[in-house]
């Protein structure tokens, strides 16, 4: 498997899904459920744009991402 995985494809399939999810329209729900919706399209974009802006590798069948989660001053 190794020989056919591309890093670089993996994280942007990632960048895509943190964009598919802004665009993402909310369901016709009200109360407690579209605020767990809400909720959950904040955590699903945080973790789909944290991987979309790492950095990969694939050493020794060992799959390596490196996020850089300093403030942009720091980085």
């Amino acid at each position: 498997m190794a020989a056919e995985f591309d890093v670089d494809q993996m994280i942007a399939r990632f960048r895509e899904r943190a964009a598919a999810v802004r665009r993402r329209g909310l369901p016709p729900v009200e109360g407690p459920e579209r605020k767990a919706i809400m909720e959950q399209m904040h955590l699903d974009f945080m973790d789909f744009a944290m991987l979309g802006d790492a950095t990969g590798s694939l050493e020794d069948g060992i799959l390596t991402l490196r996020v850089d989660l300093r403030p942009p001053a720091e980085a």
